[in-house]
């Protein structure tokens, strides 16, 4: 379900893959969604969520860096959306998931999906072609 696309590309390889690197968990999410025979999935969401905070700030790093190093005019309102993206990830109430672990995934691929798409097609294809 979840896949990096061609309209996706930035044309930096290393931000490429990092957006790839995010679509990968979003899928690894879907997957335990799909997964019938996992009866309790919690470890595995408490895990995607914590490397997907993870690894998201380290991609926002190295995405903020590039920006600032080709002199980005809009870095400043990428960095307030990247810390946005952190704090939600953050506040994930993880006694929540327990109620019901299908409808928390259904909410985090929902949010990753949103997120990612609109957040890349919005905001970071424009680094490459507004410089």
């Amino acid at each position: 379900m979840f896949e990096m696309k061609d309209e996706y590309r930035l044309g930096l390889v290393s931000i490429d893959e990092q957006h790839t690197k995010l679509f990968e968990l979003g899928d690894q999410a879907y997957k335990l969604l799909k997964d019938r025979y996992s009866i309790d999935k919690y470890d595995k969401i408490v895990e995607i969520i914590k490397e997907l905070g993870a690894y998201a700030a380290t991609h926002f790093k190295d995405e903020e860096e590039y920006m600032e190093s080709i002199r980005y005019r809009k870095l400043f309102s990428q960095k307030v959306q990247h810390e946005e993206f952190i704090k939600a990830v953050e506040a994930v109430n993880f006694n929540k998931i327990d109620d019901n672990q299908d409808e928390y995934i259904m909410e985090i691929l929902n949010f990753i999906a949103k997120w990612l798409t609109e957040h890349i097609i919005k905001e970071d294809l424009l680094i490459t072609k507004n410089n």
